[in-house]
């Protein structure tokens, strides 16, 4: 049986604001309430993917410290420009 849409996109939500640090709890976090919800179900495979990610990985692309990878980029754009805390 697979994970119905809602159970999927609450997961995420919980997984996005429990982070390794601060940044990328209040980054993903203030993301994740309205943005989530947004996605496509490719695009939560990809959001789900970025999430196993190293969290200062995360935040050097977040932060444009370090070049944002191709399959990333246009996810990451959006987190950045939906993200309530920034």
């Amino acid at each position: 049986m697979s994970e119905r849409p809602e159970h999927r996109i609450k997961r995420l939500a919980m997984r996005s604001m429990r982070r390794g640090i601060k940044e990328m709890d209040l980054i993903l976090g203030g993301f994740a309430p309205k943005g989530l919800a947004q996605l496509s179900a490719a695009d939560l495979d990809l959001y789900e993917a970025l999430l196993e990610e190293n969290d200062h990985d995360l935040y050097a692309w977040c932060s444009d410290a370090a070049p944002r990878p191709e399959k990333y980029r246009d996810l990451i754009e959006n987190i950045m420009r939906n993200s309530k805390h920034l």
